[in-house]
């Protein structure tokens, strides 16, 4: 039996944790899906204030590091054998990011470390497709709180791209009201727009958009009108761009407090859900996309599928 794995993704909204044991094989184009053990999230905003500050909030921090040290007793009772820790957007961004460093040393024993935009991409890209179907061209579509990937390719990527948009960032830029007025969510698509116009390839060739990340897996919860999250469920569903650009109305329309008592939205998502919406619908409707296929395997499966190939 293969080793069980620990990754953990410290994202500008949440932190999650998977805790798995891979297929055998040692080839691992050839290695049979994840077995999951465990899977976990915790929103904590570490990239709170980041975009506007540089700098990251002493509370999200503590919060952070907080959700860290329980993962680690978590993973430990497990027998997790290797753990990575990858920092993305929010750690990225912050200039005194060895406050986080060190605290993730001294609370869990792990030395974190931040990825590039471009491994971010690729990683996620690589989680996406190892389970989930579709036809390929892929373009994998992985909305975070202060960055987005877009990933193109077949079996591997071709070319991938992380625009300076996610849930979090977009958010703090534009959506100011709760709710949004109309002017702000015109604003919000319009840095949307702009930021896929720097986009630096051309995702023409995709036949199937798979969206993975909190947005897209909520989106695909409330689209199936579940009253509670449920992942099995979630994973594999494909949702029309009309019902992606109704659900986004719907939610624009809502108040915090109304998108939180929502069966599926976790705690911590409602004010960052509507601007996810809008860079999911601005994706599709740029390249004339007519659904987005979700896949709650994601960054995360790709970075434990990282641990296994050593």
């Amino acid at each position: 039996m293969t080793p069980s794995v620990a990754a953990v993704d410290v994202g500008t909204n949440s932190v999650r944790l998977l805790v798995a044991r891979g297929g055998s094989g040692g080839d691992p184009a050839a290695r049979e899906p994840l077995t999951v053990i465990e899977r976990l999230m915790t929103i904590t905003r570490l990239g709170k204030g980041v975009d506007a500050r540089g700098h990251l909030d002493d509370a999200a921090l503590t919060r952070t590091l907080d959700c860290l040290e329980d993962y680690a007793r978590r993973w430990r009772s497990l027998d997790a054998e290797r753990v990575r820790i990858a920092a993305t957007s929010a750690v990225r961004d912050a200039a005194d990011r060895e406050r986080f460093f060190d605290g993730v040393r001294e609370r869990t024993g792990v030395a974190a470390e931040v990825i590039s935009g471009q491994e971010e991409a690729l990683t996620a890209f690589r989680g996406a497709v190892s389970s989930v179907g579709g036809r390929p061209p892929y373009l994998v579509l992985d909305i975070g709180g202060g960055s987005t990937e877009l990933i193109l390719g077949e079996t591997a990527p071709a070319a991938a791209d992380s625009l300076q948009i996610g849930c979090v960032r977009l958010t703090e830029r534009c959506l100011h009201d709760d709710p949004p007025t109309e002017d702000q969510l015109t604003r919000a698509r319009s840095v949307v727009a702009a930021e896929l116009d720097s986009l630096p390839f051309d995702p023409a060739p995709a036949r199937t958009l798979i969206g993975v990340a909190g947005t897209v897996t909520t989106i695909g919860a409330l689209h199936l009108q579940l009253a509670t999250y449920e992942a099995e469920r979630i994973h594999g569903t494909r949702v029309p761009v009309d019902a992606v650009a109704a659900l986004s109305r719907r939610l624009a329309g809502m108040t915090n407090q109304e998108r939180a008592e929502l069966g599926p939205m976790a705690a911590g998502r409602e004010d960052v859900i509507v601007a996810g919406c809008l860079i999911l619908e601005g994706v599709l409707r740029r390249y004339d996309l007519a659904e987005v296929l979700v896949s709650e395997a994601d960054i995360l499966d790709g970075l434990a599928l990282s641990l296994l190939d050593d």
